[in-house]
Parts: C-alpha cells; sequence; structure tokens
C-alpha cells in the first residue's frame, strides 16, 4: 500500500485518539493472571496486541472479543501451557519482553520466537534478571537474543535489573511478580530507559488489586501470594498517537482538537505537548480533549525525551521546520526499536533535504529547506505515520508500506481520509 500525501495549510480538524497499546498490553495480562473474570472495555485492537491476546490463549487463557470488549477468564496465575508451546510474538517488543517473565507461569518450557527483527532486539538483561529469581533461560540461537526458551519457574527474591535498553524488562518482572514463590525486590541500574512506561504499569497493576513498593525508580518490591483481582477495567486513549495530529497543527499552522485523552494519564508522551509549547504553540485542555494551536514561526529547542520514546520522531519532524536548531536527547534505547530509529530518522530526513546528525544519545536538526520524496519505513509502524504529517505539510511525500500503521494504529489513514487530508 502506497500513499502520497499532498499539502494541507491552515488546518482546522478534530480526530480522537484510539485506544493506548501499553495500557491494552499490560491489562489482558493482569486480567489473564487474575482470579474470576474481567471485563476490559475500549481495548486497543491491533497488530501487536493481538500478538498478546492470542499467546495468552495459546497458554490457556479464555478470551473472547466483542464490538470493543475483551472478556478475559483469568486462571488465578496458573497457566496451562502444552509441552513445545511456541509463542511467536512477530514484531511486537512488547510482547515478547512482557510475555517472557510470564511464561515462567508455565510447568513446562516455553519457547519465544519473533520476526527476523525480533531477533535482533536484546533480551540478555532481562534473561539475567529472571535467571536471578528461579528461572532458566535458554538462548536458542545468538546470545543475548530472541528466540529463547524460559523454564524453571519464578522462584522470587532479588535480582538486580539493567534497563538502560527497555524498561519493559522491569515492567516484565513485576507483572508476574504476584506470583512468585516469594516477594520480589528490584534494584535498577542509573539510565533506566523510558521510565514513565513503569508508571503506566504499576497504575494497571494497582487498578487489578495489586500494589507495588517503589522507591522512585531505582527499587521496586511486590509482595508475592497477592493476585490480581477480576474487574472492569477501560483502556485510555493514547497520546503517542495522538502526538501525529498535534503535530498537524504545528506544521501545517490552524488548530487540532483530539478527543478520548485522560488529562491526568501517567502516559510520558504527554510530554510532547510541553515540547509544542516550548517551540511557540498554544495548547488548552479541554475536559477529555486537547487543543493544539500554532501561528508564526516555530522556534528549535533542546530537549531531553528519554521518557517519551514514541513521539521523538514526531518531534523531529516538527524540528525541520522550526527557525532555529532542534537537539532531541536521552534517545540512545530508539537503536534498538522497530528498526534502528536515530539512523532511520535522520537517513529519510536526509533524503527530503533535512540537516540532521546523529551523537551518541541525540539527533540534532538544523533548518533547511525541504522538498518531497519517497519514504520507505522499513515497516516502522512510527516512521510511517511522523513521516506521514511532514508530508502534510509539504506536499509531494509518498509513503510505502503504508500499512505497516496496523502495528500500533490501525485506523490513522482512515482518520486523516475522514479529514479530506488524503
Amino acid at each position: 500500500m502506497e500513499v502520497t500525501l499532498r499539502k494541507a495549510e491552515n488546518v482546522d480538524l478534530l480526530f480522537q485518539a484510539p485506544p493506548s497499546k501499553s495500557y491494552t498490553h499490560r491489562a489482558l495480562i493482569a486480567a489473564s493472571l487474575a482470579v474470576g473474570d474481567s471485563f476490559i472495555a475500549n481495548p486497543l485492537e491491533a497488530e501487536d496486541t493481538e500478538v498478546t491476546r492470542r499467546a495468552l490463549m495459546a497458554m490457556g487463557v479464555r478470551i473472547t472479543t466483542g464490538d470493543r470488549w475483551f472478556r478475559v477468564g483469568g486462571r488465578g496465575g496458573t497457566l496451562s501451557c502444552l509441552p513445545g508451546l511456541v509463542l511467536d510474538t512477530q514484531n511486537s517488543g512488547t510482547s515478547m519482553r512482557l510475555l517472557a517473565s510470564v511464561a515462567l507461569l508455565c510447568k513446562s518450557p516455553v519457547v519465544l520466537t519473533g520476526s527476523p527483527r525480533m531477533k535482533e532486539r536484546p533480551l540478555g538483561p532481562l534473561a539475567g534478571a529472571l535467571t536471578s529469581l528461579g528461572g532458566s533461560i535458554e538462548f536458542l540461537e545468538k546470545e543475548g537474543f530472541p528466540p529463547v526458551k524460559v523454564s524453571g519457574g519464578l522462584a522470587g527474591g532479588y535480582a538486580r535489573v539493567d534497563a538502560g535498553m527497555s524498561s519493559q524488562f522491569v515492567s516484565s518482572i513485576l507483572m508476574a511478580a504476584p506470583y512468585a514463590h516469594r516477594d520480589v525486590t528490584l534494584e535498577l541500574d542509573p539510565g533506566v530507559a523510558s521510565p514513565s512506561y513503569l508508571d503506566v504499569t504499576l497504575s494497571v497493576m494497582e487498578a487489578f488489586g495489586v500494589t507495588v513498593e517503589r522507591e522512585g525508580y531505582r527499587r521496586f518490591r511486590a509482595a508475592a501470594g497477592r493476585p490480581y483481582r477480576a474487574r472492569t477495567y477501560e483502556i485510555e486513549g493514547d497520546y503517542s498517537s495522538a502526538s501525529y495530529f498535534f503535530a498537524l497543527a504545528a506544521l501545517c499552522g490552524g488548530r487540532v482538537r483530539v478527543g478520548n485523552l485522560n488529562p491526568s494519564s501517567c502516559q510520558g508522551d504527554r510530554r510532547f505537548l510541553g515540547a509544542l509549547e516550548s517551540m511557540g504553540c498554544r495548547v488548552r485542555g479541554l475536559g477529555e480533549s486537547v487543543e493544539v494551536s500554532c501561528e508564526g514561526d516555530l522556534d528549535g529547542i533542546e530537549i531531553d525525551m528519554s521518557s517519551s520514546p514514541d513521539t521523538v520522531q514526531t518531534l523531529c519532524m516538527v524540528a525541520s521546520k522550526a527557525r532555529g536548531p532542534t537537539r532531541i536527547s536521552g534517545i540512545a534505547h530508539l537503536r534498538w526499536k522497530e528498526t534502528d530509529r536515530l539512523e532511520s530518522t535522520a537517513r529519510l530526513l536526509r533524503s527530503l533535504g533535512g540537516d540532521v546528525s546523529i551523537e551518541k544519545d541525540a539527533l540534532m536538526i538544523r533548518p533547511s529547506p525541504l522538498h518531497g520524496g519517497t519514504i520507505d519505513p522499513g515497516d516502522d509502524h512510527r516512521t510511517a505515520m511522523s513521516f506521514a504529517v511532514l508530508g502534510l505539510s509539504m506536499g509531494n511525500v509518498k509513503i510505502t508500506q503504508a500499512e505497516c500503521v496496523s502495528k500500533s494504529f490501525p485506523g490513522f489513514w482512515e482518520q486523516l481520509a475522514g479529514q479530506g487530508l488524503v
């Protein structure tokens, strides 16, 4: 599928944020491990969350679906995994990492594998921590990378975790921790990647009846023997996906309002709105909607986006049209996403005339005249959506593999089409 963007100016648009991918993954897992049946309202139904749903069903969880709901039959932490079970997580890094710890609750070994790119995404730090907690982790091809065989159970105890590549290593252990044989204590090395996602994890756990003791992002303690409780849980809207719409106001001028957003959400990508304000946009909260408007030039900024990784590329697009340089730091962990997002963002922006340089953990974007061209996102959903927004600001930009947005936002192109933009 290919989509060609034409130029849009002085927009006045209304969108709805899709449900949060991060919350949907975590709610599915908590509900599957809970005692009793849970009802998940407004889940994100996308490729990544479908991977998690099917994997949980393969481990014996009964999940039925309806119109914008899932009913999940919780198994109380006791999973039913057939001998020789192989879970294909495809290109869903969240599924791979979160389910690696859950698989320790099976009585027989479980193999987790995935796409060729998944086999290049590190899992070693999580494996090391799980080994300390009683698990047995065997790498089947390349040391430190999927595919991996998980067995041995979750005894609990103490583990030190290097979460410099992904905070999901920590979230994975915490979500399974209530079913360990004894309490689980995690001590994190300095420099946690995307720490705000740990807040999302703890928020979901608490909603399902499990409270984790914490000392900031340094130390966590989860008590054993306190299972999740079944409940009705509604998934909030996704600020990561909403960022593409907010960026339209900044890049095209005018105003954009996005609904279905929790004004008190702990999602780290809310900070994207603060970045837009610093660049000269106006941001207004309107109950469960947020409106961004922009008139005149954009200013370059210097910003640490370590807690807002999924909006980095969107901000790069906005920065490419600013009148001064922008430096985005704290993003070295983007090298381990669906693509190396530092390299791919820089390369693709340069192909459109952009002036971008890569530093150790940062991107520097300087003002430069841009032109149209063709963007191959390399099957990376966020690359496709961020460059689509840039394309709408200047026209004559073609996105190939445009269907890859279904990984996190299946209705992206439909929402743009509904506003007459594609």
